[in-house]
């Protein structure tokens, strides 16, 4: 019998749903048809510029009885232009506000960059130099606020994730980083499991923008020979290898059969013998950033400084 692995546990003690939908580019439909098969977990972001819209899904279901709030794990994420002290309670009241709701589940510092305040969008002029420390304690205290019910990062490499844990006062809950067969960041999931810290694998069925990016992980070789072993799709077995290496994963699909798919991933699993395969699969990191590194303009002078590395 397989295990479900249907959740796992935060350090604050909340259940993180394994599987959630990631909502950049979603229409509302979309939205509510996923929470209507069963997507709990709802991954926002304030960039992503829908937040009204799913806060509209999210009152219509609620207001009629077809969810409840608190079977909901809702995500958002502060964004670079946001990162001074002052500003960051200031975007999750907007946040919350746009998304009708009174508290996240899980706040995330979007990227460990930092942009001018009138400037959401990066350029290499309006990059400026990010005081993380000093936005995490504006994080710490939202958390205590009880208006973040957990507070994490996103795309924190093992180095920019540690020198944060140096002086944390509220360890992050999560890391939301690409992570997929293709790049599978093994030292990253050591040193979070290690701390206490929850690994969420964004793109999970490879990177989000079209084309071929994406293929490279629904047609990588190895992930089409055990789904074809299985009888599963490739997104299937690419989802399926990410709740078996103890992290949760966000696909995103704007088809409904996708979605239902999407989910199938918790009465099945990747024996041993295949599951071992991965590991021989050659790395390729496939979301990069590099609007956020600048050789004249940037505080991160190349993506290789974004990444400390790991890339």
């Amino acid at each position: 019998m397989a295990t479900a692995i249907r959740s796992f546990e935060l350090n604050t003690g909340a259940k993180l749903p394994a599987v959630g939908l990631g909502t950049y580019a979603l229409v509302p439909s979309t939205i509510e048809q996923a929470i209507k098969v069963g997507y709990r977990h709802i991954d926002c972001a304030s960039i992503y510029g829908n937040e009204k819209e799913i806060g509209s899904v999210l009152k219509k279901l609620i207001d009629d009885g077809s969810v409840k709030r608190d079977e909901l794990f809702i995500t958002s994420k502060l964004w670079c232009n946001d990162h001074l002290p002052e500003d960051v309670p200031k975007a999750l009241d907007k946040t919350l506000k746009d998304l009708q709701i009174d508290y996240v589940d899980l706040y995330l510092v979007h990227w460990p960059v930092s942009l001018k305040k009138e400037s959401p969008m990066p350029k290499p002029e309006t990059l400026t130099k990010p005081d993380l420390p000093s936005t995490w304690k504006a994080m710490e205290a939202l958390y205590h606020s009880g208006k973040a019910r957990a507070i994490g990062v996103s795309n924190f490499s093992s180095k920019k994730l540690q020198d944060l844990l140096n002086v944390a006062q509220v360890v992050p809950a999560v890391n939301q980083v690409e992570c997929h067969p293709v790049w599978q960041q093994q030292s990253l999931h050591e040193l979070c499991k290690s701390n206490g810290v929850h690994l969420s694998g964004y793109s999970p069925l490879g990177s989000q923008t079209k084309g071929e990016a994406r293929l490279k992980v629904l047609q990588n070789q190895t992930v089409a020979e055990v789904a074809e072993k299985l009888g599963r799709t490739t997104a299937q077995v690419a989802l399926r290898w990410g709740l078996q290496m103890g992290h949760s994963v966000i696909p995103k699909s704007s088809s409904e059969a996708r979605l239902q798919e999407n989910l199938d991933v918790f009465d099945w699993s990747i024996p041993e013998d295949l599951f071992v395969k991965f590991s021989n699969i050659p790395q390729e990191k496939l979301v990069r950033g590099v609007e956020f590194a600048n050789e004249s303009l940037g505080f991160y002078k190349t993506i290789d400084e974004l990444w400390d590395g790991e890339i």
